[in-house]
């Protein structure tokens, strides 16, 4: 584990630019998407992580024909051969990623069979996988368990459905999305996700010639086609990992401007962003002239001096406060006066992490009660779902271990802010959807370095 940790030495702010590309929660299902074409396909904007790298990989396996593009970030996928992939070959990707689960539709219309092996990802709750089968059940898939994993058919082929789902799982969503636009009939979901990543994923269907209404209250309509063809999409950049860094700049009591971070898809978290009392300036795009390249819009994100101010915030689907956003803006709360109070509605364990800040002297504590809002699903089970953060807390350094993606990058943060040297073990995981962020740790003058 020697080579899997990042020395940081807390108490710089962050101060300087960097870049989002495309959303990690989006390009991995676009690229699934392109098994639906009968022709090639371009993505543009995809970060180099290692999400991407597992897709890739996966698709490689099923006969797609991966590339590298002319521009930087730009990938091209030609499915013309599609095939079967062993099952030995599957279970090399299944500890990495949950991707594989969206591949069935896409599979059983291209192939008539797909395979699921167990499937890995951040550990915040069991996150099951029972809304994706019961949906592909729906359109007319039979599934058969086996200790390897679940093998699917489609004997008599997929028919359209109508479905709703308990709760709007973007997962579902999604799997619903890529099974539905190839068959046969209608297909109508309730209670549907519409995160800007859904929405720009039914645009890359649209462009590949799928009909797809999205109505008010959570239904979106399905009119399935007969053959899809290609796209050339670029993707809504990251919004996850845009809210990371301007919680690191607001934690650090730096300034950083992030290029490529969009407004509409941002504006609860910049909501609560100002609540708390951070300051920031959307940037708008500068074309180029004759002696002036131009430059991207984004936002700038800053501490402005003085106090923060405790908030209380619950978690929520879009358009409420994303729950990727709550770990990294916690690390900052440590440092707001008063007692701040987040409530966890979307995942049952993703408060785990505050052991570790509370380690570095942070003052949270976790309950099992539906703290700062209304009840939610979780409130009268066993999981300690809300937190209590009191402040302002100084940091000290710790040596840290992460446990999952977005917890990881708060941990990240909390070193950073802390005083003197932390070591954080595990940082590789970070990888997983943050481009490059030990190379933009050092332009934005961070001390971090490997041992």
């Amino acid at each position: 584990m020697t080579d899997d940790v990042l020395v940081v030495h807390g108490g710089t702010p962050l101060e300087g630019r960097i870049r989002v590309r495309g959303a990690k929660n989006l390009v991995s299902k676009a690229m699934v998407a392109t098994l639906l074409g009968d022709s090639p396909s371009r993505l543009f904007d995809v970060p180099k992580i290692r999400d991407v790298e597992v897709v890739r990989g996966l698709l490689g396996l099923h006969g797609v024909k991966v590339t590298d593009g002319t521009e930087d970030g730009e990938l091209v996928f030609d499915p013309s051969n599609v095939e079967s992939a062993s099952t030995d070959q599957i279970n090399v990707h299944a500890g990495s990623s949950r991707i594989p689960i969206l591949f069935c539709g896409p599979l059983l219309h291209r192939l008539g069979h797909a395979f699921i092996p167990d499937l890995g990802g951040c550990h915040i709750g069991p996150r099951p996988i029972d809304f994706h089968l019961q949906a592909l059940r729906e359109f007319g898939a039979t599934v058969e368990k086996t200790p390897e994993g679940l093998h699917l058919s489609a004997p008599n082929g997929l028919h359209g459905t109508k479905f709703a789902l308990p709760y709007p799982s973007v997962g579902a969503t999604e799997q619903v999305l890529l099974t539905a636009v190839m068959a046969e009939g209608v297909t109508e979901l309730r209670n549907a996700a519409v995160e800007p990543e859904i929405i720009d994923l039914i645009c890359i269907l649209q462009k590949m010639g799928a009909i797809i209404k999205v109505h008010t209250d959570r239904v979106i309509e399905i009119q399935g086609v007969k053959r899809l063809h290609g796209y050339s999409h670029r993707p809504i950049p990251d919004r996850i990992e845009a809210a990371s860094w301007a919680a690191a700049a607001l934690a650090t009591r730096g300034h950083v401007e992030v290029l490529g971070a969009q407004q509409a898809d941002m504006m609860t978290f910049l909501n609560i962003f100002r609540s708390v009392g951070g300051e920031y300036e959307v940037t708008d795009a500068r074309p180029p002239k004759l002696s002036d390249p131009g430059q991207e819009g984004g936002i700038r994100f800053w501490h402005p001096g003085g106090e923060l101010h405790a908030v209380a915030l619950e978690t929520d689907v879009h358009p409420g406060f994303m729950t990727d956003w709550q770990q990294p803006l916690v690390v900052a709360l440590t440092q707001a006066r008063g007692l701040s109070i987040v409530h966890e509605t979307v995942y049952e364990q993703r408060l785990g992490y505050t052991e570790a800040l509370n380690t570095m002297g942070a003052n949270i504590q976790v309950y099992r009660d539906c703290l700062g809002g209304t009840p939610c699903r979780f409130g009268r089970r066993n999981f300690k779902h809300s937190a209590v953060i009191a402040g302002p807390s100084k940091l000290h350094a710790a040596d840290l271990v992460i446990p999952d993606l977005r917890a990881g990058f708060s941990h990240l943060i909390a070193a950073l802010a802390a005083e003197g040297t932390s070591r954080v073990y595990g940082v590789d995981l970070i990888n997983r959807g943050y481009e490059d962020f030990e190379a933009k740790l050092a332009s934005l003058g961070a001390h971090a370095e490997r041992p």
